[in-house]
């Protein structure tokens, strides 16, 4: 399960654009080296591992060295967690409303034949 203090840290990197943009940009092409990511913004290079920064500190970015090439993944594990710690309560009330209705629909609908 995920801390107060990390769900912090996610939803911190999470809250600049930029940092949202290199996660899609991650899920669209895993093992992207950092180079060829920072040429896709308009910012120095300086300024994208800044981000990356706050991205590996919130653990949704996982690096791997090949060579003198650093390839970058995204790793969705926190924002699944963070998802899960509220979703999961209201589908199961959800879940058993749906039901509840649906066998309420059920017995009307034999009720009316």
């Amino acid at each position: 399960m995920i801390t107060d203090s990390e769900m912090d840290g996610v939803f911190q990197a999470l809250a600049h654009a930029t940092r949202r943009e290199i996660l899609d940009h991650l899920r669209d092409e895993p093992g992207i080296p950092v180079g060829q990511l920072a040429k896709k913004f308009d910012v120095s290079r300086i300024a994208v591992m800044a981000h990356l920064s706050v991205l590996e500190r919130a653990n949704l970015i996982v690096s791997e060295k090949d060579g003198r090439t650093r390839k970058l993944y995204l790793n969705a594990v926190p924002i699944q967690q963070i998802h899960q710690r509220w979703t999961d309560s209201f589908s199961e009330h959800f879940a058993s409303r749906v039901t509840t209705l649906k066998q309420a629909a059920e017995q009307a609908a034999k009720q009316g034949e």
